[in-house]
């Protein structure tokens, strides 16, 4: 089991972390701050530059934090919440990926669920610092306070459409 749980961690939380890298550098095929600033705008947030960065170092840090098994619940809620507002970008193409739908973020969100309730395993910072196994209220928690952190984020950071462009959609899908 341990063996399992650290090649869930690894994997998601790399690829959590790298997601981020992506949003603040040209590493991993990013396209530096100026890049995800452009993302964001482009996909309807305010914040430009601020929101960029804060997004990036979010996925970074609670990447990095799950790939090690450090504060596991409180790194799943954190990358939970990113990705929930990955998937609200992604929720008017529909689930599947192939139509660049919300099934990625959604894979990463249940694997995040799936540490927080499950404990990193012994092969983990929390088990080598004492701090494993969480109270399952902790777990709890973070699963209920990551989305919904997400959809609040989306709430507040998100602009309406002008209503040019909202005009513009509307004829575009006639």
């Amino acid at each position: 089991m341990d063996a399992g749980l650290l090649v869930l961690r690894l994997v998601v939380g790399l690829l959590i972390a790298g997601h981020g890298v992506q949003k603040v550098s040209f590493r991993l095929g990013g396209n530096g701050v100026a890049g995800g600033t452009e993302e964001f705008r482009r996909d309807g947030f305010r914040g430009g530059r601020l929101t960029a960065l804060t997004a990036g170092a979010s996925q970074i840090g609670s990447g990095l934090f799950l790939a090690v098994g450090l504060l596991t619940p409180l790194a799943a809620m954190a990358a939970m919440g990113v990705m929930t507002v990955a998937a609200t970008v992604k929720w008017p193409k529909g689930l599947w990926v192939q139509n660049d739908g919300y099934e990625y973020p959604l894979v990463l969100v249940a694997g995040c669920a799936a540490l927080a309730l499950t404990g990193p395993g012994r092969w983990s910072l929390d088990h080598a610092l004492g701090l494993d196994p969480w109270p399952l209220w902790v777990s709890g928690a973070a699963i209920a306070v990551g989305p919904v952190s997400g959809l609040l984020t989306r709430l507040v950071l998100h602009r309406a459409p002008a209503a040019s462009e909202g005009k513009r959609h509307a004829q575009a899908a006639d």
